[in-house]
């Protein structure tokens, strides 16, 4: 007497033809799908940011420009009338 069990929803899978490789028209759709360019996007702006504000605390603390910028609030601070 043999016992009958009933075949296990994974057992599909094992199948030689479930191990197929995708269509080629599946990996082109896959390639054009756009999600999570917007956030590279955001990421690639934010660290050209972070560079360019490096680069102005550089270019501000140089004695040459400290000297032009606090002339500059002196001229306009001082009244000439």
């Amino acid at each position: 007497m043999s016992i009958h069990r009933p075949s296990l929803p994974h057992a599909e899978s094992r199948s030689p033809r479930a191990r197929r490789p995708r269509p080629l028209g599946s990996l082109i759709a896959r390639l054009r799908d756009d999600g999570g360019a917007a956030t590279a996007e955001y990421a690639v702006a934010t660290m050209a940011a972070v560079g360019f504000a490096g680069l102005l605390v550089v270019i501000l603390r140089s004695d040459e420009v400290r000297e032009i910028l606090t002339e500059l609030v002196r001229n306009a601070l001082t009244f000439t009338g």
